[in-house]
């Protein structure tokens, strides 16, 4: 069974422009405008860039969740491979043994397959398995070797990941619409790439300031930062943290959610505003329009201001709530840096991690005056980005000629 010689395409870090930024450098891709492989950047700027997203979800048996989205999500991926005029082949199979042939005529083309899998059960995670919840992401294979019973995967770590050939059938069987899908694609057409980006940034103006095309206006764009710090600073409205994420477990809950989504989930910090910055810079360039750059550096200063705003999630002054954003931040850096042989050591960083949720349980570690300063500084720092990104986006559109 093949395995890709020469494979060493390991930068991207979200499934979805990660594993298509890998997919375009193998292939030896070079973007026009830099000469250089397509940037991580460039790509989820085109698939529709920042965004921000405030959701509360409330499960019977779970700890509540407030999950913040900060890139556009509708249908990232398909806008993205459209815009930039990418031809995509795709294989779908119920059998079992179909999937693994498709798979391996990928390989035998000499081209590495995006496939999608369920995150929960990676066995390079030390994430654990809930029952009946799933979450599909593309990685990307560029070996398959039946023999050794070994898979070799790119998936957001800087170094190779693999797993075996039974645990890939399992991970790619769990949902019905990708179930066994492999992907193959086309080059991206350089003729389009001006359009692209120019859509792409609309797209993360209309997401800012109009309704967005699914949901609740008032849980996206500049308007989803003042729910929030509403949601925050009045106990007695519906919805409030005073309601739904009261002392003990649940606010918990909440904080490493916020912390998590902001920083970790297919990111590295900074709520990406930093990789936003990078593409209006690359934008600058391919669509002649230098005021961009001033735009990045506003996106620039509200990369600063989220840092702020997680160390506010999970601030200094309470030594339980830092240190669970220390060992957060070391359990993704260890993933990130070492992949498979760090999981050991983040399987028991996710048990100090429990150990700290039992104990904000039995014995929440804040006051009521030090929960009502703790939500206020939260606040305080979600409405400040707030004003940052909303002069950040009016002047965005005024580069833009509108």
């Amino acid at each position: 069974m093949p395995v890709l010689p020469n494979y060493h395409q390991f930068d991207g870090l979200h499934w979805e422009t990660g594993t298509v930024r890998n997919y375009f450098d193998y292939r030896g891709v070079e973007a026009p405008h830099t000469g250089q492989p397509y940037s991580e950047a460039l790509l989820m700027g085109v698939s529709g860039g920042a965004v921000m997203g405030y959701f509360v979800f409330a499960y019977e048996g779970v700890d509540p969740q407030a999950r913040i989205l900060t890139r556009n999500t509708f249908d990232p991926f398909e806008t993205m491979l459209q815009r930039l005029g990418v031809v995509q082949e795709r294989r779908h199979t119920a059998s079992p043994q179909k999937a693994v042939k498709n798979l391996a005529d990928a390989l035998e083309d000499g081209t590495p397959a995006l496939v999608w899998v369920d995150m929960f059960g990676l066995p390079y995670e030390h994430q654990s398995q809930t029952e009946g919840v799933w979450h599909m992401f593309p990685v990307l294979v560029y070996g398959y070797d039946e023999a050794a019973d070994r898979v070799d995967v790119a998936d957001r770590a800087r170094v190779p990941l693999a797993m075996t050939t039974g645990e890939l059938a399992g991970l790619r069987a769990r949902v019905k619409n990708v179930k066994h899908r492999v992907l193959t694609l086309d080059m991206p057409d350089p003729e389009k790439l001006p359009s692209a980006v120019q859509a792409g940034i609309w797209d993360c103006i209309r997401l800012y300031t109009e309704k967005p095309p699914k949901g609740a206006a008032h849980n996206f764009g500049l308007a989803a930062y003042q729910r929030w710090a509403e949601m925050l600073t009045s106990p007695k409205k519906k919805g409030s943290w005073a309601k739904e994420f009261p002392p003990g477990s649940k606010l918990y809950a909440g904080l490493t959610c916020a912390f998590w989504d902001i920083n970790i989930f297919g990111k590295e910090g900074q709520a990406e505003r930093d990789v936003y910055a990078d593409f209006l810079d690359e934008a600058a360039v391919i669509l002649g329009k230098p005021s961009l750059t001033d735009v990045a550096r506003q996106f620039r200063a509200s990369a600063a201001a989220w840092d702020d705003l997680s160390a506010a999630l999970l601030p200094d002054w309470s030594p339980p709530l830092a240190e669970t954003r220390e060992l957060m931040l070391r359990q993704h850096r260890l993933f990130l840096d070492e992949g498979a042989a760090s999981l050991a050591e983040r399987q028991a960083i996710s048990r100090q991690r429990e150990v700290l949720r039992g104990q904000m349980a039995d014995n929440f570690p804040l006051s009521e005056g030090e929960v009502t300063r703790l939500q206020e500084s939260i606040a305080e720092q979600v409405l400040r980005i707030h004003d940052i990104e909303a002069a950040a986006v009016a002047d965005l559109r005024g580069a833009m000629g509108s």
